[in-house]
């Protein structure tokens, strides 16, 4: 079967953002996978993934909200004379 090009959406999921960190999270920490167990840190991992993913869409939620809200300019008007 040919393999079809799936288009990306511009926005990623929550799942997406949890998996990308939690991925940075685990090589980052590498060293200490001896000393906690695969298991522990995996855990922990997946916690703190949660967490910032988390945090991170709200702030994109929010910037997304103001930059909807157009700043709306007091019209001027000359002084009838």
């Amino acid at each position: 079967m040919s393999q079809q090009e799936t288009a990306t959406p511009s926005t990623t999921s929550k799942k997406q953002v949890r998996k990308e960190i939690g991925e940075k999270l685990a090589g980052a920490l590498a060293g200490y996978k001896q000393e906690l167990g695969e298991k522990k840190l995996a855990t922990h991992v997946k916690k703190v993934s949660k967490l910032i993913s988390r945090d991170l869409l709200k702030i994109n939620k929010k910037k997304e909200r103001t930059k909807k809200k157009a700043p709306k300019k007091a019209e001027k008007t000359s002084p009838k004379k």
